[in-house]
């Protein structure tokens, strides 16, 4: 690996694509050429951010809204008003530019259709309400999202363009 003295990060030229597996309530970075990917997003949210410009890329995968009713919060990326921050936070240690983020948004389902509306949270909106929120406060722009319907997802960033792909059950594979 090389270092590129503007920003003290590896430069990984000509090297081989690495796939990268971003679990449940986890959030990773990644610089070029890696692909991140987060399965299973249901009425959880798959939340990518992109600088074009340096070739970073974050995705956390949140699964509630907001952390104020929980005492446990010893996983932050499990909620939308604690992970994004803190992935926001280190897109910046890893060399991206706040000013050029690019988030994207997928998942956010209405996995149990069929029961009383009184009875369902609504975490799929819930979740994509606070995700936005969260982006908005933090100035960064959503430019694309593939969410809400009744089927899970997977979502994968490939840092080398910042296109997202989206996989659901039964479709084709979406670019957003």
């Amino acid at each position: 690996m090389q270092f590129s003295p503007a920003r003290g990060n590896p430069v990984r030229k000509n090297a081989p694509v690495v796939d990268i597996m971003v679990g449940i309530a986890e959030l990773k970075i990644a610089l070029q050429p890696d692909r991140l990917i987060t399965l299973g997003l249901g009425s959880c949210v798959g939340v990518s951010i992109f600088d074009p410009t340096m070739g970073v890329g974050g995705l956390i995968h949140i699964m509630l809204p907001d952390s104020a009713q929980f005492n446990d919060t010893t996983k932050p990326a499990k909620f939308a008003d604690l992970g994004i921050p803190m992935l926001v936070s280190e897109m910046r240690r890893a060399g991206g530019k706040a000013s050029c983020f690019q988030a994207k948004l997928a998942g956010g389902a209405q996995m149990f259709s069929g029961l009383n509306k009184n009875l369902m949270l609504n975490i799929g909106e819930r979740n994509i309400y606070m995700a936005k929120r969260t982006l908005k406060k933090l100035g960064i722009k959503i430019v694309a999202e593939a969410v809400g319907g009744n089927k899970g997802r997977t979502m994968i960033l490939d840092t080398r363009t910042g296109k997202v792909l989206i996989r659901t059950a039964c479709e084709q594979i979406k670019v957003i």
